[in-house]
């Protein structure tokens, strides 16, 4: 799956998450042992932060900006791509054997890093990388 790599920007179309956008940290195409079809490990948004203006308080935009992340490995049939990439680092936070020892420290440390990220959105030099920080971020209206 040449399209399906690290950094994609994909929606989630089956399953309990369905309709939910992730990014995906590692592509397996070729399988691994235990899993003998083309999937990939992503991380995604179950629960979206919500907008946050400048007008708020410090307090109201740290409640505000809490999101509720997912961690899971995903038959790419059930991946849509998108147009985005994402420049959010998730390889050093989601490594597949502490993914496979503790889901929920793993689930910490990558909402941790999507909170972060979304707060230092306005900080982004890059146009390109920007609109997929932004897309990803947001709530998909359907």
């Amino acid at each position: 799956m040449g399209i399906i790599k690290a950094g994609k920007v994909v929606i989630m179309l089956a399953g309990r998450y369905a309709g939910r956008k992730a990014i995906v940290v590692k592509a397996y195409d070729s399988g691994s042992a235990d899993r003998k079809f083309t999937h990939a490990l992503v991380a995604g948004i179950d629960r979206y932060p919500r907008k946050v203006t400048k007008s708020m308080s410090k307090v109201k935009v740290a409640k505000r900006s809490k999101c509720k992340p997912f961690v899971k490995f995903v038959n790419v049939n059930h991946l849509m791509p998108t147009r985005y990439t994402a420049d959010i680092e998730l390889k050093t936070v989601v490594e597949e054997s502490a993914f496979k020892a503790s889901r929920p420290e793993v689930r910490k440390a990558v909402k941790k890093v999507f909170e972060e990220r979304y707060l230092n959105q306005g900080q982004i030099k890059s146009e390109k990388k920007a609109s997929g920080s932004k897309y990803f971020f947001a709530k998909l209206a359907f």
